[in-house]
């Protein structure tokens, strides 16, 4: 029960924390000095006194989907003809990670971005939820990727860049340091020369080179033959071989970075210079990091153009109609269900009905927490494992009836139909578990968000007929309602 009353204010935090802000004025008058002071010798419970408040439920909305909220859904075209077969899945999967990247940048919640294989052609399906600007989305995502290698800047001109958007700091603090320079532009800030470079509109710790990724063949997972460590193998072309050779030779002791769609992945630092087109670079890294680096460096090594194919924009206003259609259809069909149960059940209906309620605030709770994006198909989802909850109640108090027709103690009666309606409602849930596992392993996002919201009902909703209910049933089976067989089932 107590679960229920967090898990229901997690839902809806409103009136709990209206009564917060009613209550921690009245708390902060109460001055306990003057009632306990005489008692309080170490002064705890005027410390206690002290930070005594309500606390108050985060207000944080649900994820909503695109049909929702509002949004584009892109589908793209990927021109893979120039590209060998055997490269072509990876190609597509360093397109997606480029996309995924440019979406970040628009500052889009979570946004969908999925390959679509066919017999013949290879897609790229883009979901943008809440995007106020489509076209520039569209301009953004449908560029190639571009890979260049970098040098680094003069320091001065590093100096020169950085101050423009320190310039209050420096004000403040005096001139800016030489180690402050080097800690912006180091290779481990990749995420720090990424917002400089967005704020200036230049990159201000490193300079282009003639190298990109026409002329990078393609990058690879290797391991060192003696240590076994992972390293990242690079060949290029003729001209590119010539081209890293000169920069290389430039740089030794120093750092070549390696930037795609203007930002940098990777930063390593050049021990001698490489002649030959073959390159490798080293670090700790881990598998998933190795293979995301190599992603990246192919994703512009196989530039793959892709042209739009169909768009579809769905306004905030039909999201929000939508939205409301929704959820006066699930309320509707609560109520009918919570009338059914009643009616058919009585005080055993009811109890079911106070385990639905409870079952509602769990699954919302766990939706919200996740967190998991809501949509139509979503949300009918959990209507339809709002069902899936009633069954369950329907068997147990069905084989509830048939025990109650042999034995007069109803306590006994209540564990026998648990008991032996158990196998059927886990087979039952365990079949459509199996379904929804399917259906969003293989299927799109807007069939996922369905299987994901009804695989999750189905679990929580065992928990609230099996574990609740029978809590509940049991709970008020003492005294005279005990002897009141009739209450118990229809």
């Amino acid at each position: 029960m107590i679960a229920a009353f967090f898990a229901a204010n997690l839902d809806y935090p409103k009136y709990w924390n209206q009564f917060a802000d009613w209550s921690n004025p009245k708390l902060e008058a109460v001055d306990a000095n003057r009632y306990v002071g005489q008692y309080d010798k170490w002064g705890v419970l005027r410390a206690i006194d002290n930070f005594a408040r309500v606390p108050k439920f985060s207000e944080s909305p649900y994820s909503l989907g695109l049909d929702l909220q509002g949004g584009i859904h892109l589908v793209y075209e990927a021109n893979l003809s120039g590209i060998r077969e055997s490269d072509q899945k990876d190609a597509m999967e360093s397109l997606r990670d480029a996309i995924e990247r440019r979406v970040n940048f628009l500052g889009v919640s979570e946004p969908v971005v999925q390959i679509e294989q066919g017999d013949d052609s290879s897609r790229l399906i883009v979901e943008l939820a809440g995007i106020s600007d489509p076209d520039k989305a569209i301009e953004q995502i449908g560029q190639t990727p571009f890979l260049e290698f970098k040098e680094v800047r003069p320091f001065e001109e590093q100096k020169q860049a950085l101050s423009q958007v320190l310039s209050g700091f420096v004000e403040e603090q005096g001139e800016i340091s030489d180690q402050q320079i080097a800690s912006i532009c180091s290779g481990a800030n990749t995420q720090g020369i990424a917002t400089f470079t967005q704020i200036l509109g230049e990159d201000p710790c490193f300079r282009s080179t003639s190298l990109t990724g026409q002329f990078l063949e393609r990058a690879s997972v290797t391991t060192h033959p003696q240590t076994g460590e992972l390293q990242i193998g690079l060949q290029f072309n003729e001209e590119g071989s010539e081209l890293f050779e000169e920069i290389t030779k430039r740089n030794i002791g120093s750092v070549v970075a390696i930037y795609l769609d203007g930002t940098p992945v990777s930063i390593p630092t050049v021990n001698q210079a490489i002649a030959g087109g073959q390159a490798v670079i080293t670090g700790n890294f881990t598998v998933d990091e190795a293979r995301e680096l190599v992603r990246n460096l192919n994703a512009g090594a196989l530039p793959v153009p892709i042209s739009i194919i169909a768009q579809q924009r769905i306004g905030a206003a039909l999201g929000e109609e939508s939205l409301a259609a929704s959820l006066r259809a699930g309320a509707i069909a609560v109520l009918a269900v919570l009338a059914f149960i009643v009616i058919m059940y009585r005080f055993s209906g009811l109890l079911a009905a106070v385990s639905l309620l409870m079952y509602i605030a769990f699954i919302l709770a766990l939706i919200k927490t996740i967190p998991i994006t809501l949509t139509l198909a979503g949300i009918a989802g959990l209507i339809l494992s709002i069902g899936m909850a009633v069954d369950a109640n329907v068997l147990i108090f069905e084989r509830l009836r048939e025990e109650l027709r042999d034995v007069e103690n109803v306590s006994y009666a209540v564990d026998k139909a648990f008991e032996r309606a158990w196998p059927s409602i886990r087979d039952g849930n365990i079949s459509t578990l199996l379904t929804a596992v399917i259906l969003f392993w293989f299927s799109t996002s807007f069939v996922q968000g369905f299987a994901l919201t009804l695989g999750l009902g189905i679990v929580v909703s065992m928990f609230s007929a099996m574990v609740v209910t029978k809590y509940l049933m049991k709970l008020f089976l003492t005294g005279k309602l005990e002897t009141i067989k009739f209450i118990w089932s229809r």
